[in-house]
């Protein structure tokens, strides 16, 4: 653990907590854009634990599931190491109801970012300087972009062994290895060689109570796995998670009124029938099908679709962990 962390020239020393508020741009009215950054650090050396929400602005579960993280005082009485916690990254796509930022960009398709670019260049660039090198471990809230729902779960790299573990600990139903994504958050925080643990539950612009317990209280159990907290929440004894190595979308193969019949952690095989797109007139009715077996881990929760949208999001080629 550093002697001392210097984040834009404020010092932060072993057992010292505080707030710095990064500056990353201005809205046209001259109102200053500035992302919180809130520090906590034990006097007992430790590894640093970056908690990151809003990167999507508009996905509101990991704002609400890391400010009570902050309302409830986990970082005042960490045991060893530091904890920092930015609840809300985009602010831009918080205060607009908006997954980007005022040109279309993606924060989370901008890093490493740059000084001088788009506001969203900024802000990932922002982070990139400021805050990544500091950091051993990162976990990254998200939900379900639009109007699509996420079962909660848990998400890493296949080749991350770290996270991988972590993300048992976590103790989501769906642990799912996923791809990088060039300029996307999990890829910059592989360049610096940081573990990294994406949490998605519940879709946007939408509070989801059972998705933000279990966010929280699986944060909780890592963060004690790792030595930051003396207790967490126990996991519930359910079934042993289920590994999930590919995915893929099951689209609408026609336009119309979408009704789901099969709802998001269900386990299906080829051939079910998961819902049905039904024209306007009443006269014709198209099946959605399961075209692999698998579990479903998201679902689109549109009531009107055009062909080709994303309608369920199956995970296949799976596998049952140990508790």
């Amino acid at each position: 653990m550093s002697e001392k962390f210097v984040i834009d020239s404020k010092v932060f020393r072993p057992g010292e907590n505080g707030l710095v508020q990064l500056a990353v741009g201005r809205l046209p009215s001259d109102t200053l854009l500035s992302v919180q950054v809130y520090v906590f650090r034990s006097k007992n050396p430790g590894p640093t634990t970056l908690l990151l929400g809003g990167v999507h602005g508009d996905e509101i579960n990991g704002v609400e599931i890391l400010r009570r993280v902050l309302s409830n005082k986990v970082g005042k009485d960490i045991t060893k190491g530091s904890i920092i916690v930015i609840p809300l990254l985009n602010v831009y796509g918080f205060i607009n109801f908006n997954r980007y930022v005022p040109d279309g960009k993606d924060v989370n398709r901008s890093f490493p970012g740059t000084k001088n670019g788009s506001l969203a260049s900024r802000i990932a660039g922002t982070l990139t300087r400021h805050i990544l090198p500091l950091a051993d471990y990162i976990f990254d809230f998200h939900t379900g972009g639009d109007s699509r729902y996420n079962y909660p779960q848990i998400r890493y790299s296949p080749t991350d062994n770290v996270a991988k573990e972590l993300a048992k600990v976590f103790g989501a139903k769906y642990i799912i290895q996923s791809g990088i994504i060039v300029k996307s958050l999990r890829k910059i925080a592989r360049d610096f060689e940081i573990p990294i643990l994406v949490y998605e539950g519940g879709e946007s612009t939408r509070l989801n109570e059972s998705a933000i317990n279990m966010g929280y209280d699986g944060l909780m159990r890592c963060l004690h796995h790792m030595g930051h907290i003396s207790s967490a929440p126990e996991a519930e004894k359910t079934d042993p998670p289920i590994l999930i190595k590919k995915t893929t979308w099951i689209r609408a193969s026609f336009s119309g009124l979408f009704l789901w019949t099969t709802k998001s952690g269900t386990q299906v095989v080829k051939g079910d029938k998961l819902g049905s797109i039904n024209d306007p007139s009443g006269q014709k009715s198209v099946s959605v099908i399961a075209h692999k077996d698998g579990y479903i881990i998201g679902h689109n929760n549109a009531s009107v679709v055009n062909q080709g949208d994303a309608l369920f999001h199956l995970g296949y080629e799976t596998e049952i962990l140990d508790n």
